[in-house]
């Protein structure tokens, strides 16, 4: 059975839950997910060490996902980081505010030269209370991904 996202490729440089969760589904969905790590590895894995050592949360919204070590200060990994963008359909960020940009990366610049490129940068709103930041930041990404897959629709039952 082929997926609705197979051939889709998605470039993500993530750390955390949000845009993790957000390309985890696209994953599920068919795409090939590369997902960008620092040197020191997503401080996620570090949550606990209940799967082989690893976090249950990381592992659980890493799943079929490719991961590839790039230190982003290197100007030979800035460049394999760029090849990898020009060939993407999709590029998902959540680092802080700016920090793409200054890496090198402004989202402006990426939507000039590849056109075609979906950018998609998430991050928690700012709130007072932690529940509510974690509901706000799984429904963006549940909305990100229904745009990219489709919204789910209601078939009638001939039950």
């Amino acid at each position: 059975m082929t997926l609705p996202l197979s051939g889709l490729l998605v470039v993500s440089l993530e750390q955390a839950v949000a845009a993790p969760q957000a390309t985890c589904r696209l994953a599920d969905a068919g795409a090939r997910v590369i997902k960008i790590e620092r040197p020191e590895g997503d401080f996620a894995r570090g949550y606990d060490g209940y799967v082989h050592g690893e976090s249950a949360n990381f592992v659980w919204l890493n799943r079929g996902k490719e991961s590839v070590v790039l230190d982003l200060g290197r100007p030979e990994d800035k460049s394999l980081f760029a090849a990898m963008l020009a060939k993407a359909d999709v590029f998902v960020q959540n680092l802080k505010p700016g920090a793409i940009a200054k890496l090198g990366f402004p989202i402006t610049e990426l939507r000039k030269k590849h056109p075609r490129l979906i950018c998609c940068s998430t991050r928690p709103p700012i709130c007072s209370t932690r529940a509510r930041m974690s509901s706000s930041s799984v429904s963006n990404c549940f909305r990100v991904c229904s745009v990219m897959v489709g919204a789910p629709r209601r078939e009638k039952s001939s039950l």
